[in-house]
C-alpha cells in the first residue's frame, strides 16, 4: 500500500498564504489624520480674519456679474483711438527690458551663490541677498524708485528688473549645483581656470534650463508690467485705473479684453520656445558634453 500525502505536504506546492493581515501601524495615520487638522485649522483661523461672511460669498457671483455686464459691449473704437494698443505695447517693453535686467545681472550672481562653485563666505551673502529681494514685492520697489527716477515707464522697467533678480538668481543657482561635475573635473584635469571650467564645464550645461527660466519671467513680468501702471510706472495699468475711477465699463472691458489678447499670444509663443530649447538641451546633453572633455582628457595623457 502506497502513502498518500496531505495536500499541504505536497513537494513543491507553494505554502498557503496566511488568513490574515495584519494591522496597519497607527503612527503614520495619526501623523495624516494630525497634519489635516492643522491645515483645516489652520484655513479656518485664516478664513475668520478677512472678514468674510456668508453673505458676501452668497451674493459674490452676482455683483461679480452685473459687473460683466457693464463691461459690455466692449468699447473697442473708443480706446483704441485714445492708443490703447500703445499702452499695452508699453507693458509688453516694460517686462522685457526689465527682465533683461534681471537676466543680466543675475546670471553671475547665481554662479557666485552656488554651492559647487563659490565658497561659504562668498555663496552666503549672495543668497540672502536673493532672499530679501524676493521678499520685496515689485510694487513697493516702484514706489521706492519713483522718488528716485522720474514717473513713467522706467521706474516699472528697473522694479521689474531688480525684483526679478531674486528669482531668477535662485532658480538659476540651483540649475547650476545639479550640473554633472564630470566635464568639469576634465577640464580642471586640462589645467584649466575657475573661468574654463564655468565656462566649458557648467555653462553648456544650465543655459538651455536658464533660458527657460529667463522666458517664463518674461511671462509674469508683462502681467506684473500691468499692475506696475496703476500707481504711474507705465504701461496699460495706467488707462486701465483711469477707466475705472470714472466708471466708463465699456473701456474698460476693451482695454482687459487687447490686454489678455497680448498675454495670451505671448504666453503661448514663450512656451513654445521654451519647450523647444529644454528639448534641444535634454538629458542627453551634458552627458555628450562629459563625453567630448573625458576624450579631451584621454588625447591629453596619451600624449604624456
Amino acid at each position: 500500500m502506497t502513502a498518500t500525502l496531505p495536500p499541504e505536504s505536497t513537494p513543491g506546492s507553494a505554502p498557503e498564504p496566511a488568513s490574515g493581515r495584519p494591522d496597519r501601524p497607527l503612527g503614520p495615520r495619526l501623523t495624516r489624520i494630525g497634519l489635516f487638522a492643522l491645515v483645516a485649522v489652520a484655513f479656518v483661523w485664516g478664513f475668520t480674519g478677512l472678514d468674510a461672511s456668508i453673505e458676501r460669498l452668497r451674493t459674490a457671483p452676482g455683483d461679480a456679474w452685473q459687473i460683466i455686464r457693464l463691461m459690455w459691449p466692449p468699447d473697442f473704437a473708443t480706446e483704441i483711438d485714445r492708443g490703447v494698443i500703445g499702452k499695452v505695447l508699453e507693458s509688453v517693453y516694460i517686462a522685457w527690458v526689465g527682465t533683461v535686467i534681471a537676466a543680466t545681472l543675475s546670471l553671475p550672481l547665481a554662479f557666485l551663490a552656488s554651492n559647487n562653485i563659490s565658497p561659504s563666505f562668498i555663496r552666503l551673502p549672495i543668497r540672502q541677498l536673493f532672499n530679501v529681494i524676493r521678499a520685496v514685492p515689485e510694487l513697493i520697489v516702484a514706489v521706492v524708485l519713483l522718488g528716485v527716477v522720474p514717473l513713467g515707464p522706467w521706474a516699472g522697467a528697473l522694479a521689474i528688473g531688480l525684483h526679478s533678480i531674486g528669482t531668477l538668481g535662485k532658480l538659476a543657482s540651483e540649475e547650476i549645483e545639479s550640473a554633472d561635475h564630470g566635464p568639469v573635473e576634465a577640464v580642471e584635469a586640462c589645467g584649466g581656470t575657475w573661468v574654463s571650467r564655468v565656462r566649458w564645464g557648467v555653462l553648456p550645461q544650465v543655459m538651455p534650463s536658464i533660458t527657460s527660466y529667463w522666458l517664463f519671467r518674461f511671462e509674469i513680468n508683462v502681467r506684473a508690467s500691468a499692475v506696475l501702471g496703476m500707481i504711474g510706472a507705465g504701461g496699460v495699468g495706467s488707462e486701465l485705473i483711469a477707466q475705472l475711477n470714472f466708471r466708463n465699463f465699456p473701456e474698460v472691458g476693451a482695454v482687459l479684453i487687447i490686454t489678455i489678447a497680448v498675454v495670451v499670444f505671448i504666453d503661448t509663443v514663450s512656451s513654445a520656445i521654451r519647450k523647444r530649447i529644454i528639448a534641444g538641451g535634454s538629458a542627453g546633453e551634458p552627458s555628450r558634453t562629459a563625453e567630448l572633455f573625458r576624450d579631451l582628457l584621454g588625447r591629453r595623457a596619451a600624449r604624456v
